[in-house]
């Protein structure tokens, strides 16, 4: 039986019943349609939200948990052990960090004997994702902390996130796109390739097609990795099955995969990205 439990919210994009199989606990975001408030995924499906996504004017926004919900998740977790790890996405695109470091602080007046640690993966999506299955999968395997610890910090410098999608409005108007700002005049016309270094959103390049987009991550992948490099990869869309299918394909043609996921993009991250997003977030298999 583990003795650290893993402690991730809705961002990280795992699969539904991943969080269940490796007992990771999952903190909800919120998502505000109007004036109205939900928490995703519990009282708002993926595909309701989508469907808000495409029509809504103006856009739906997202915010991440507050400290409340994270010291709840704290509790729980301490009535079976004494050792518990949040593992959090980027902390420049997200208070969720800084939430959690504050419910850490809590949590410790009324749980001494607890040792709590917040981990800022600077990823987003399955590249946290996968941080918070390795690290869950290691727990349940029976590794100490510290060794958990260490693994993840091998693996945020060589986790990559590559995401493209027909717009960068959704981006843009969410105030996210970053150091990929230049691109919004080109909206209409190209296909951008996006990428997240050291937390921050940035531009790798723009094509004019899906089918150019999904080469050109792959032919990044290879920079990276090597041909047919053995890599762990997610395939992470909002509502748009069969891009990931194909992509999906293309990624497994060209690389030696471990192991190969298809998710769903959290309703939370959609917000800022829109429907018929499609992404890989990989990290070397030899890094565990």
């Amino acid at each position: 039986m583990s003795q650290v439990a893993v402690v991730a919210d809705v961002c990280a994009s795992l699969p539904d019943e991943f969080y269940e199989k490796y007992n990771i606990a999952m903190v909800p975001y919120y998502v505000h349609i109007g004036k109205e408030s939900f928490r995703d995924p519990v009282d708002i499906s993926r595909e309701e939200f989508i469907e808000h996504l495409r029509r809504a004017d103006p856009l739906p926004k997202s915010a991440n948990p507050g400290a409340a919900d994270y010291i709840g998740f704290f509790r729980e977790a301490a009535s079976r052990t004494e050792e518990i790890l949040a593992v959090c996405m980027t902390s420049i695109g997200s208070g969720a960090y800084q939430a959690a470091l504050l419910a850490k602080q809590m949590a410790l007046q009324e749980l001494p004997d607890v040792r709590i640690e917040v981990v800022d993966t600077r990823n987003v999506s399955m590249g946290y994702g996968w941080m918070a299955l390795e690290a869950a999968r290691s727990a349940q395997a029976g590794a100490a902390l510290d060794d958990i610890l260490a693994l993840i910090q091998r693996m945020i410098p060589v986790t990559r996130m590559l995401q493209t999608a027909d717009t960068l409005r959704y981006l843009y108007l969410g105030g996210r796109i970053g150091r990929a700002k230049h691109l919004f005049g080109s909206l209409l016309r190209i296909k951008p390739i996006i990428s997240m270094e050291d937390g921050v959103i940035v531009a790798l390049g723009q094509e004019r097609s899906r089918s150019a987009a999904y080469r050109r991550m792959v032919e990044l992948i290879a920079e990276k990795v090597g041909p047919r490099g053995r890599i762990k990869a997610a395939i992470v869309h909002a509502a748009d099955e069969e891009a990931a299918g194909i992509l999906r394909q293309m990624i497994a043609d060209n690389f030696e995969c471990a192991e190969l996921l298809t998710t769903n993009l959290a309703s939370a991250l959609a917000v800022h990205t829109g429907p018929g997003t499609v992404g890989v977030c990989y990290f070397p298999a030899d890094v565990l």
